[in-house]
């Protein structure tokens, strides 16, 4: 019996010992990634801070003369908003809890422009480009000048998850050579183009992941606020049976390789085969997008839809799907009129491929407000889908958030159809930002209309003050009209800021 009791006694010392120990065991006051010494806070808006700490801990943050304080709530979360401040920096953050644990403290801290990069693999390609496939316009230069301390950069880790992710990894840098090389060549030249015209700090986050559609960017609610989106699911469905055989058929490619290498002959040529957690819906929204949402920033840069032209049902709900994801984005960050700025997809030979529908469905989401579309027709390569020269690309983002983002006056779009009227057998095309409207050549090219029996024919388009006429021989009663179609194109319409027509498609009313 005393034994029995003995034990008993030990059980309960080493129960009540754990116990304590569990009721005393702290949290760790911890700070999201985007939260890091270097990083550049949105100037002229209230500063969002959040973190990690002990349940019902109180958290005091000062900032550059400021404090405020916030109580974590019973999962350790907690924020508070920090007044809003002008450009400048360097600044230090600390943020320091009330169960004495060590300060966390954050050193040169700037304050300016955040944006926001996302898409594929043309705003993935770093400046560097990627081994062996491509290359960046002048890239040994630009990476030995990259040396900017007024631009932060944030690389988000490539990553997917099947549910919304509350943080990630990743701090902000520096911009040098080193750090830009492998950082995205669109985003760095929109944020140098910035930084000089502004002279204000300039940050970029950096959450791309190449050769994925625009499903995989969405989050679960915004594709299921349209039924018409259902097909989306089902094909990537379709697409994960797909990939179940995949390790086997990796396997055989590389018993191929071998082979050709042992006999002395050349690698045969493989298809590309897309990571499959990048495909499906939603996980990098989850992965890549949702933990950022806290953060406050100035606009979104956008580059992606060459995946998407691949199916020829996708592109008919592409403006659709392309518009939700707007719209759901600037919901998560709270700022319903945040400016979204992208890059129209170039020009590029693919023709089982549907580039132009894509084209035309970038172009008609410029209906919703705030969003403004660099065209990259004229820089597309027949043989490369990344393009070199993401200069000249950036800039045309940079013209259209000077516009939008700081309200400036200029040119920032190339001309954009309006209307199209018939007169006789002839069609007059009506544009806006057509001032100076030129061609680019001896003659207006890449004009089709099409006939009463649904065909199209290749068109004669002449320049007529600010507008364009066009007629096809043999098409006597037009009934509609579209310019730059081809996935490749050699679209040669111009205003006189030097910036190309988009391709469109219209019905004659």
């Amino acid at each position: 019996m005393r034994f029995r009791l003995a034990s008993l006694c030990r059980l309960l010392l080493v129960l009540t010992f754990c116990l304590m120990t569990a009721a005393t065991a702290r949290a760790e006051l911890r700070l999201p990634h985007m939260l890091s010494s270097h990083a550049v806070l949105q100037r002229g808006r209230p500063i969002h801070v959040w973190g990690w700490s002990d349940a019902d801990e109180t958290v005091t943050v000062k900032f550059h003369g400021q404090t405020q304080r916030a109580t974590a709530n019973r999962y350790g979360q907690w924020e508070l908003w920090l007044q809003a401040e002008k450009a400048g920096g360097p600044y230090e953050m600390t943020v320091s809890g009330s169960r004495g644990e060590a300060p966390i403290v954050l050193n040169d801290l700037l304050v300016g422009d955040v944006w926001f990069a996302s898409g594929q693999s043309n705003m993935q390609i770093p400046l560097i480009g990627f081994p062996g496939s491509a290359v960046i316009k002048n890239a040994k230069e630009e990476i030995a000048q990259a040396n900017h301390p007024q631009i932060r950069l944030l690389f988000v880790p490539l990553k997917s998850s099947p549910y919304p992710l509350d943080d990630q990894s990743g701090t902000w840098t520096q911009c040098t050579p080193e750090t830009a090389r492998t950082f995205s060549a669109v985003a760095y030249f929109f944020a140098r183009d910035l930084q000089r015209h502004l002279h204000v700090p300039i940050g970029i986050v950096d959450a791309t992941w190449g050769g994925t559609p625009i499903e995989s960017w969405m989050s679960l609610k915004s594709l299921a606020s349209d039924a018409g989106f259902m097909p989306v699911f089902m094909k990537r469905a379709e697409f994960a049976a797909q990939q179940t055989n995949l390790k086997t058929i990796v396997a055989q490619e590389k018993a191929e390789d071998a082979k050709a290498v042992a006999a002395g002959k050349p690698k045969p040529e493989h298809p590309w085969h897309p990571d499959q957690q990048s495909w499906n819906p939603s996980y990098l929204y989850n992965a890549m997008i949702a933990p950022e949402t806290p953060y406050t920033i100035r606009g979104f840069l956008w580059y992606q839809g060459e995946t998407n032209s691949d199916d020829a049902w996708v592109p008919s709900l592409y403006q659709r799907l392309f518009s939700a994801m707007i719209e759901d984005w600037r919901t998560r960050w709270h700022e319903g009129t945040l400016p979204f700025l992208y890059v129209q997809i170039s020009s590029f030979y693919s023709p089982q491929e549907h580039w132009g529908e894509i084209r035309n469905a970038q172009r008609l989401t410029l209906a919703l407000r705030n969003t403004g579309m660099a065209v990259s027709l004229d820089k597309g390569l027949r043989n490369n889908i990344h393009p070199p020269d993401k200069q000249t690309v950036s800039h045309r983002l940079a013209l259209a958030a000077y516009h939008l983002a700081y309200g400036e006056d200029g040119t920032w779009e190339g001309p954009l159809f309006e209307q199209v009227t018939r007169e006789g057998d002839a069609l007059r095309v009506f544009f806006s930002f057509t001032k100076g409207l030129h061609a680019e050549g001896d003659a207006v090219r890449s004009f089709e209309v099409e006939s009463a029996d649904r065909r199209w024919h290749a068109a004669h388009a002449t320049l007529d003050g600010d507008t364009v006429l066009v007629r096809a021989d043999g098409v006597s009663a037009p009934m509609a009209v579209r310019y730059g179609w081809a996935s490749y194109t050699d679209a040669n319409l111009y205003n006189g800021a030097g910036l190309p027509a988009s391709t469109f498609e219209a019905q004659v009313p």
